[in-house]
């Protein structure tokens, strides 16, 4: 197995790092902004639309039976990681500024990632269809879960306003809901167009990121980084996945796990959704400082991506069975 051909620059990231690029050269001003606006609005709500269309939520409860490595998984993005960003707030300012270290905190209240969750469990030879149903659990959850926190644990550093919590509804929560009311209709429809519409979810987001970054270009935002700053960034977001990858493998080891569902566990309970949370930053933090919040997950993405395909590969390994036998699949 070709580990360096895993270990690889994420190609929407390269898209994601052209927008930057657009955004500090042509960034939206005037009547554009307002124009910019409404089309990330939009866009936004038929992201969520897409996603509870997609999301089988009959599926995901009907995999609760194995309630115990849910509740693990769940444990681990909705509290584990929120006390580690909670954590890393207590940096001085001067190292962490503090719309990084609100950026930090909100990458740690974000749900799981779905595919590369699967897709790492499945080349590990993990346990597939519990992944699957994590992390879709994840996502379903997430949609509630992570505004909730957000206004518990941003509120208090002045980077949240808990009226926020209406506009998730009217523009995260309500297209969500719609989509899972269609599903019945056009569910299959959905899912056969999955490529087709996978330049909807990557459009929307790098709307977003435009929209974002380019504000942050107009107010000058980017005049508060320092190098050090940013290499600060780069350790703690390097820790903090250290610290649950450990704790997600030895603490499902300690609960009696075995071998298969510790590795559903460890990727599943160590990733942070791209995909949620830039739409997400973009309607819950107002202003130019959306650009400096979303960089630590942004950042976090792409270590993530790393650092989880090189433990896939060596678990992989470790598993090997013998040619012929079935292996699971996604």
């Amino acid at each position: 197995m070709n580990v360096a051909r895993r270990v690889r620059i994420d190609p929407f990231l390269v898209l994601l790092l052209v927008t930057v690029g657009i955004a500090a050269l042509i960034p939206a001003r005037g009547a554009a902004v307002g124009a910019v606006d409404v089309a990330t609005t939009v866009a936004i709500g038929l992201l969520f639309f897409l996603y509870g269309a997609r999301l089988s939520t009959r599926e995901a409860l009907h995999g609760l039976r194995h309630w115990r490595l849910h509740s693990t998984v769940l444990a681990a993005t909705f509290v584990l990681f929120p006390l580690l960003g909670l954590a890393a707030g207590l940096l001085p300012g001067w190292l962490l500024p503090v719309p990084l270290a609100t950026g930090v905190l909100f990458l740690c209240c974000l749900p799981s990632t779905v595919q590369s969750s699967i897709a790492f469990t499945s080349l590990a030879r993990g346990n597939v269809p519990a992944a699957v149903v994590a992390a879709s659990l994840s996502n379903v959850l997430g949609v509630v879960v992570t505004p909730l926190l957000a206004a518990l644990l941003l509120s208090t550093q002045g980077g949240f306003s808990a009226s926020s919590l209406l506009d998730i509804g009217l523009r995260l929560l309500a297209p969500f809901v719609a989509g899972q009311l269609a599903r019945p209709l056009i569910g299959k429809w959905v899912a056969a167009h999955r490529t087709q519409l996978l330049v909807v979810d990557r459009g929307s987001i790098l709307l977003v990121v435009y929209s974002a970054f380019s504000a942050g270009m107009v107010a000058g935002t980017w005049r508060e980084l320092t190098g050090l700053s940013l290499l600060v960034l780069l350790g703690v977001n390097v820790v903090l996945l250290a610290i649950v990858l450990a704790v997600t493998w030895w603490g499902a080891r300690g609960l009696g796990f075995d071998a298969a569902d510790r590795i559903t566990i460890l990727f599943c309970g160590s990733k942070k959704s791209l995909a949620s949370g830039l739409p997400m930053a973009g309607v819950l933090f107002a202003g130019h400082a959306v650009a400096l919040v979303v960089l630590p997950l942004m950042l976090f993405h792409q270590i993530q991506l790393m650092v989880c395909a090189a433990v896939a590969a060596r678990l992989a390994r470790r598993r090997e069975v013998p040619r012929g036998e079935p292996v699971a699949a996604s």
